[in-house]
């Protein structure tokens, strides 16, 4: 067996090949119960408005109440979770300053609070919370900024990374940038920490890199007292005896070569780059037992190592990751193309043993998952089990074994940009199947995961049930149709086709509906955007070839592109063939033209160039606007998407709608005849299945699909990771007869 172990992910856990035998003693299946939004939980008189966090946490001793620390609010928060599929808000506790970690011991919160006037000047100290009056009853001085704080499974010692972190606007965020950091730390008494025990343990003149001024970024203990350290910016590990305060052994993280990776920040997630000798440079540190323990590599300073680690206390490598968990996150459509250079950033770790089974988890803050592997002991490879949506940037993670319960604290607040806050989610474990990812890819001709990501609109196969196409918006740079077999669950990309003109990569579209062509090839919709200050773009019709290439790209008359506003073509449809084939075109949001409240159906035809339109009424928004998303052909008319910009709970219209075309003729343009009004009818709430995974409602279900079979296919699109947590739905509707 080779001394340092690659992972490697068998496409069997996402039934892309045949599975093997389940064993008699599973480890656990988690599927998200619920998901707690942090505004939630503002106390009374706080600015709503204002930006929040949930960035590390913990549970009480009885595993019944979380709390999280919320550095932009100043406070810690407290969630009742006895019922882990309801959970509650129960209030918060002001902090003389910023919270970064928390630790209970018994009665008591240990909170770090970081009361820095500058990065120059750290200062920080440990707050003292009693959890029955929700006070701080004492403030202990650690004399620098705090980091991560741990205690030690034996209850007897309390540890505290002070980090003094680096100035990013400084000189690049270079080090050394003093004073330097140390690790402090303090016995604990009768369940209480003791003040005067406090002791500070030099780290200077340990790493290669900047030795004077190691930057501590998380720490544990083991059983016997020992302390594993990372020192993120130094590329550094070390270890400490707790009893004698002494450093008993201190290593270089190391390097890693990168292979068949993303380095181009170009809207192409091109798998073809490579990185040698990348610092691991590790966030988040486990130990796995009293010997081992794993690392997440984030790369936050000059690294981009973008997997795990697992090396042994005297400094050994026992396992790498290597790209594994990257090449997880594009199969999914959760890798983030805008960080390429850093990759997915892992940076959050958690180790628990849940029955038989040691479990370890790892984050990506970028991709916004988190991996769940098996620990099988010394001298094999960790097994990877399954991929868990995390909100958006999940960093802090917690195993709640006796509840058979995971959570996690994602810290981004989109809110500000329309999207949703930070949250906390609660995984349950069981037996059941992993209800997460929906859909993913298989490997390309090259042997490597089709990248995908912003499904923006569906079309099904004339021929051959379960067979849909789907397109991917602006997110890139290159305009792909994607082959997707939705026989079973998660749904799977089996090919990808690119769009090109004249034998090169179409550019400067927007694809947002795909329709199959009676004659064959594909009618695609390209939305554009008149409203751009520079290189505005028009809405096109493209009629594809079944190999990508552009056919005939068709404008829209210069009076009707003339009321174009930026909210323009979404989804297509075809009725009819031959000479009686129409290309039914869905605009967004009303134009210049369109009374308030309703938007146009367009009508092309094919054989006559022509066109015409139809208007179809709108509900009333909310909040925000309300607009259309799909065109599909039904019977003798069209189902439509019909929803509104909002996320959440904010979310109140997701529907399908049917409108009937017997007997409606369009309005030719030009004409004075007035367009018809459509008479809707309500199909389908979609807000019942988009709650029904216990995330957040995501904005955007954009696409409707119904095969030859009929059966009804819809999907979000998850605006290609940025901005979002990546989360894509893939969800059947059944038959639609």
């Amino acid at each position: 067996m080779r001394a340092i172990l690659m992972a490697g992910v068998s496409l069997a856990v996402f039934g892309l090949a045949a599975s093997s035998a389940i064993a008699q003693s599973a480890p656990p299946v988690f599927n998200r119960a619920a998901t707690f939004d942090v505004v939630a939980n503002l106390p009374q008189g706080a600015d709503p408005a204002k930006s929040t966090s949930a960035e590390i946490i913990t549970v009480t001793e009885d595993g019944n109440t979380l709390i999280y620390s919320d550095s932009p609010g100043q406070r810690i928060g407290f969630i009742d979770i006895t019922d882990p599929k309801a959970p509650k808000p129960a209030g918060i506790v002001a902090l003389d300053g910023e919270p970064t970690t928390t630790v209970v011991i018994g009665g008591k919160a240990y909170v770090g609070v970081n009361t820095s006037e500058s990065k120059a000047k750290p200062s920080g100290h440990l707050a003292v919370v009693d959890l029955a009056t929700r006070k701080v009853e004492d403030k202990i001085d650690l004399g620098g900024q705090p980091d991560s704080i741990t205690k030690s499974p034996d209850g007897s010692y309390l540890a505290v990374a002070i980090e003094n972190e680096r100035d990013e606007e400084v000189n690049d965020g270079a080090i050394p940038q003093m004073p330097a950091g140390n690790l402090t730390y303090f016995e604990v008494k009768n369940g209480r920490v003791v003040d005067e025990s406090k002791k500070v343990v030099d780290l200077t003149g340990l790493a290669a890199v900047a030795p004077e001024d190691p930057e501590p970024e998380y720490l544990d203990i083991n059983s016997k007292n020992e302390v594993i350290l990372t020192l993120q910016e130094n590329n550094h590990i070390v270890l400490i005896d707790l009893p004698t305060g002494k450093v008993t052994n201190h290593f270089s993280a190391g390097t890693v070569d990168l292979d068949k990776i993303d380095t181009k920040k170009d809207g192409v997630i091109d798998l073809s780059g490579s990185m040698k000798a990348v610092p691991r440079e590790p966030d988040t540190v486990q130990w796995i037992d009293d010997d081992r323990f794993v690392i997440a590599n984030e790369g936050d300073w000059k690294g981009g190592t973008r997997g795990f680690s697992v090396f042994d206390k005297t400094g050994k490598l026992l396992f790498e990751s290597g790209t594994a968990p990257e090449h997880m996150a594009v199969r999914l459509g959760h890798y983030p193309d805008k960080r390429n250079k850093k990759g997915i950033e892992m940076e959050g770790a958690e180790v628990a043993t849940f029955g038989d089974h040691r479990l370890i988890f790892v984050a990506s803050e970028r991709g916004s998952i988190v991996f769940v592997y098996r620990d099988k002991g010394a001298g094999e490879a960790p097994e990877f089990l399954q991929v868990l949506p995390g909100g958006i940037g999940p960093e802090g993670l917690l195993a709640i074994p006796s509840r058979n319960l995971f959570v996690t604290a994602a810290e981004t607040d989109l809110r500000e940009d329309g999207g949703i806050g930070s949250v906390v989610t609660v995984y349950e474990g069981g037996q059941e199947k992993p209800a997460y990812p929906t859909i993913v890819s298989e490997n390309g001709p090259d042997g490597l995961p089709i990248w995908w990501s912003a499904l923006s609109g569906f079309a099904a196969d004339a021929t051959t049930p379960n067979k849909l196409y789907a397109v991917t918006d602006s997110a890139y740079s290159q305009a792909r149709i994607l082959t997707v077999d939705a026989s079973s669950l998660p749904a799977k990309i089996t090919a990808a086709t690119l769009l090109t003109r004249d034998g090169k990569p179409a550019k400067g579209l927007d694809l947002e509906g795909i329709a199959v062509r009676p004659e064959g090839g594909f009618w695609v919709a390209s939305e554009g955007n008149p409203e751009k200050k520079e290189n505005p773009t028009q809405n096109l019709l493209l009629r594809v070839n079944a190999d990508g290439s552009i056919a005939e790209e068709i404008a829209l008359p210069e009076a009707l592109a003339a009321q174009a506003t930026r909210y323009g073509f979404e989804g297509v449809t075809v009725t009819g063939s031959g000479a009686d084939e129409t290309v039914w075109i869905a605009v967004q949001r009303e134009w210049k033209d369109d009374p308030k409240g309703f938007v146009k159906l367009l009508a092309y035809k094919p054989a006559a160039k022509s066109w015409g339109y139809v208007r179809y009424p709108l509900d009333k928004a909310a909040k925000g606007w309300v607009g259309l998303s799909e065109l599909t052909a039904y019977k003798d008319g069209l189902i439509v998407i019909e929803r509104d910009n909002q996320i959440g709970d904010a979310a109140k219209l997701k529907k399908l709608t049917f409108v009937s075309l017997k007997d409606v003729t369009p309005a030719a343009l030009g004409s004075e005849q007035a367009p018809p009004v459509l008479t809707k009818t309500e199909m389908k709430d979609l807000l019942p299945l988009l709650r029904a995974p216990h995330g957040y409602v995501l904005d955007k279900v954009e696409s409707f699909a119904i095969d030859t079979a009929g059966n009804a296919f819809i999907v979000t699109d998850n605006d290609g990771v940025d901005g979002s947590s990546g989360e894509t739905q893939f969800i059947p509707l059944g038959t639609f007869n």
